[in-house]
């Protein structure tokens, strides 16, 4: 018999990331855990096999921190998965829609049911997350009290579904990443791959323009760019980006090499080259 695979995540049984781990692995052994820095931890060392690691939603934007995490934590990408986000809200046994008065869950699980809560008219109270959230409106039993996550919470922990998908909007989705201290590329013209990597450029006047115009020549396609600040400078910007292609490829290797013309030295670095997950052909 095989050995099951271990993987990590942040929360508590129930969770979307546990979902996450259970679609894209169906075998795995999932790992709860509290927080992001102590997942990323506990796969550098070697206590689990892998990660999966929300970055984005399609309505609540990025998960903080992660792009500070993952380019210091020495960890690879190797995958990603996209998982449709449906909330419920839960409360005990007993409780009614009417009588609900205030709702908690994780802070992007409120943002993508912003409409909904404050139609319902209810406090809105930030937990850990989703599942955590369901955990201890169960453990009080006060029908006062809901929580807003995932069908499987409510499995779990015992709760009643007072409203099924009360997300916003039904393109709600997260966007997670497969992480490993093992670097794991895809192979080239196996497929479409995304290329994922961190750079800062030089603090010159249009450094960024410059930096991407290869991106632009050379015919790629970068599906995502973000910035953030790092070591509390104003001046120091680090920029996190996807494209699509392979670095072995001709396009993507001249578009680097451009880059790094313009980029702080040693500052550009591949954090993984992985298969692009066929979500991505609904929005292409």
């Amino acid at each position: 018999m095989s050995k099951r695979i271990k993987i990590i995540f942040q929360g508590e049984p129930g969770a979307n990331s546990h979902i996450a781990c259970l679609e894209a692995y169906p075998n795995c052994t999932p790992v709860p855990c509290p927080t992001f820095e102590d997942c990323l931890a506990a796969i550098a060392a070697g206590d689990v096999d892998l990660g999966m690691i929300p970055i984005e939603n399609s309505l609540a934007g990025r998960v903080a921190d992660i792009h500070h995490l993952m380019p210091t934590s020495g960890l690879h990408i190797i995958g990603e998965w996209f998982l449709p986000i449906r909330n419920q809200l839960m409360a005990p046994p007993g409780a009614t829609l009417k009588g609900i008065q205030s709702v908690e869950s994780h802070i992007m699980a409120l943002g993508q049911c912003r409409k909904f809560i404050r139609k319902l008219g209810v406090k809105a109270i930030v937990g850990a997350d989703t599942a955590g959230s369901a955990r201890e409106v169960a453990e009080r039993g006060d029908k006062s009290r809901a929580a807003i996550a995932s069908r499987l919470a409510a499995q779990i922990y015992g709760l009643e579904i007072l409203k099924e998908d009360v997300e916003d909007e039904a393109h709600s989705t997260t966007r997670f990443v497969v992480l490993s201290r093992k670097t794991k590329w895809a192979k080239r013209n196996d497929g479409p791959v995304v290329t994922t990597f961190v750079f800062q450029v030089r603090n010159i006047p249009a450094a960024l323009y410059k930096a991407l115009g290869g991106f632009a020549t050379n015919g790629l396609n970068m599906t995502k760019l973000e910035s953030y600040m790092i070591e509390g400078s104003f001046a120091a910007t680090q920029f996190y980006s996807d494209v699509e292609g392979h670095p072995d490829h001709r396009n993507l290797k001249l578009a680097l090499e451009e880059l790094q013309f313009f980029t702080q030295p040693e500052s550009l670095k591949v954090l993984g080259v992985y298969p692009a997950h066929p979500f991505r052909k609904t929005f292409s």
